[in-house]
């Protein structure tokens, strides 16, 4: 029950990681928008990646301290 928690927990939190890249992503290809947006819209996006990266790298270390892998 642990298990699957740990993991529909990290599945919902990569997909709305996931989805904020994505819009990020289209609105940066907008070209009526300020260049300064443009680049905080792009820092943003790097930041998104970022934190899906340690949620699963965290979701792994849950997983090894519970003796699950």
């Amino acid at each position: 029950m642990l298990f699957m928690g740990l993991t529909l927990g990290l599945a919902g939190k990569i997909l709305l990681g996931v989805s904020v890249i994505l819009v990020h992503g289209k609105i940066t290809h907008e070209k009526r928008i300020d260049g300064i947006v443009l680049m905080e819209m792009r820092r943003e996006q790097i930041l998104a990646i970022m934190g899906v990266i340690l949620m699963i790298v965290g979701y792994l270390m849950e997983l090894s301290h519970f003796g699950l892998i």
